[in-house]
């Protein structure tokens, strides 16, 4: 059994050390560098494949917790190998994706200065071109397919991804819907402590 946490976009696998700390040390996890996954020309169908065979290396069953473009690629994942998936938690994710934020976040992307997309893992060019590659992503006909338990997390603050959560929510068969006060998007850097105790007890809730 392995635990892996996948960063949104913007993050690095190190925002996920607030949360780690909090859960048990003795079970294996592993966070990949997304940017890392997709290389120099990035866009989802590669890196969701780069992921993929990423995970075929690592000892099954699965339990999968993802935030925002993390959340986009564990949710996919889950649907095309539930046979590897035994969990899954989903932090600020959509189901279909907003057009319209994403022309605006690409229409901000290009005033930026390059400087402010240091750290975040992708340059300026490969932050645009991986989000313009998930505008036609669209879930909403295929949740009913899955069949593992599901935790569902979203910020009160998060207005973007209310409706996702409860869609998510109301149509995935295995699933349960916690806000989390407060909270804004990054849910892993914003409420490390309330997010770590609900993994906790959905973890659990598993055994």
């Amino acid at each position: 059994m392995t635990r892996i946490f996948l960063h949104g976009l913007g993050q690095t696998p190190s925002v996920w050390q607030p949360v780690l700390r909090r859960l048990e040390p003795e079970l294996p996890v592993y966070c990949p560098s997304l940017a890392e996954l997709a290389g120099e020309n990035p866009c989802y169908p590669d890196l969701l494949h780069a992921l993929e065979e990423s995970l075929a290396e690592v000892p099954g069953p699965l339990h999968l917790c993802g935030l925002s473009l993390g959340g986009v690629l564990a949710l996919d994942y889950a649907l095309r190998h539930q046979e590897r998936v035994a969990s899954l938690v989903l932090c600020a994710t959509p189901v279909t994706m907003p057009r319209k934020l994403l022309r605006l976040q690409d229409f901000l992307f290009r005033l930026m200065p390059a400087r402010a997309f240091e750290g975040s893992g992708f340059d300026r060019e490969a932050m645009r071109e991986l989000a313009g590659s998930m505008a036609e992503l669209d879930f909403s006909s295929q949740l009913a397919e899955l069949q593992c338990p599901v935790l569902v997390l979203c910020g009160s603050r998060d207005r973007a991804n209310r409706q996702a959560a409860r869609q998510l929510s109301e149509h995935l068969p295995m699933a349960r819907l916690h806000w989390i006060a407060g909270a804004g998007h990054e849910l892993n850097t914003d409420s490390p402590e309330i997010m770590a105790e609900l993994l906790r007890g959905f973890y659990q809730s598993l055994r």
